[in-house]
């Protein structure tokens, strides 16, 4: 789901909530085949991303980042400098700016991959 505030626009991907419990019985070789999934995606949402900012803008373009969590299974993609809070203005549109969004589409797009992405990972491991 896109968050705004703070000047920030940002991504979450997450793998970790419904799995917390799961995962501590897991071996580690599949906890870690979920870490890469996670990454994966992350990083598809933040190329893709990158590939639909408004012309023009390579500030935020060269500025989508992902920030993960200590264990590994979660991540955040977007815009996470303060200083890119223009971001939002591009994602959502202002009365002077038409909407151009590049952040909420390229997770729309990644959303359809995610499940398929976890499981080819986990599904390797197992072979």
């Amino acid at each position: 789901m896109a968050r705004r505030g703070r000047g920030r626009v940002t991504v979450r991907v997450t793998g970790r909530d419904r799995l917390r419990r799961r995962l501590e019985e897991l071996p580690e070789t599949i906890t870690e085949a979920l870490r890469k999934g996670v990454q994966e995606s992350s990083e598809a949402v933040r190329d893709d991303t990158r590939r639909g900012v408004r012309v023009g803008e390579g500030t935020l373009r060269d500025n989508v980042g992902i920030e993960y969590e200590a264990d590994g299974l979660a991540a955040t993609v977007g815009w996470h400098d303060d200083a890119h809070y223009y971001a939002r203005f591009h994602e959502v549109g202002t009365r002077s700016i038409e909407a151009q969004p590049a952040l909420g589409p390229a997770l729309e797009r990644e959303r359809t991959q995610y499940r398929a992405r976890l499981t080819a990972e986990v599904r390797a491991v197992l072979r």
